[in-house]
C-alpha cells in the first residue's frame, strides 16, 4: 500500500453536486444559472421546439400533402394466416370475434382479407371486407365470404 492507491471509504463522498447552498460550496450565488433572463428564473420551462424567439423549424418548413379525414383503414389478414388459424383451432368458421380472441385484431379494427397464400380447407369467413382474389379463393374451396355491416 502506498499513497497512489489510497481511496476514500465507500459512501463517504457524494457524487451529486448540490447547487444553491451558499458561496462556500462553489455553486452558490446564481446557482449555475447565469445572470438575468427567463432561464435564470424559477418556474422556467421551455416549450418543445422553442428556439429563443427565432421562427421554429416546424413553422419555417412548408406544409405539404393531404390527409383524408374520411379514410377507412383496414387491418389486412392474408389467406395463409387464416388457414394457419383454422388448422390450429380445428374450425371451419372464422369470425371477427375469433380473430380478436387470437390476437390478430383489436376491438376497434376493421378487417380485410387479402389474397396471399392458399386455402386448403372450406371456410366460412365473416369480416368487414375482402379483396377480389381472396373472395374468389375462399369460394373456390366451397366456403363463403360474408361482409359484416
Amino acid at each position: 500500500m502506498n499513497l497512489s492507491n489510497l481511496t476514500p471509504a465507500k459512501g463517504s463522498i457524494k457524487q451529486e453536486k448540490r447547487i444553491g447552498r451558499g458561496q462556500g460550496s462553489g455553486r452558490g450565488g446564481t446557482s449555475t444559472r447565469g445572470h438575468k433572463g427567463a432561464k435564470s428564473r424559477s418556474g422556467y420551462s421551455s416549450k418543445a421546439g422553442f428556439e429563443g424567439g427565432q421562427m421554429p423549424l416546424q413553422r419555417r418548413l412548408p406544409k405539404f400533402g393531404f390527409k383524408n379525414i374520411n379514410r377507412v383503414e383496414y387491418r389486412g389478414i392474408n389467406l395463409d394466416t387464416l388457414q394457419t388459424l383454422a388448422t390450429k383451432l380445428n374450425a371451419n368458421e372464422i369470425t371477427f370475434e375469433t380473430l380478436q380472441a387470437n390476437g390478430l385484431a383489436g376491438k376497434n379494427d376493421l378487417i380485410k382479407i387479402l389474397g396471399r397464400g392458399e386455402l386448403t380447407s372450406k371456410l366460412e369467413v365473416k369480416v368487414h371486407a375482402f379483396t377480389a382474389s381472396a373472395k374468389a379463393a375462399i369460394e373456390s374451396k366451397g366456403g363463403t365470404a360474408t361482409i359484416l355491416a
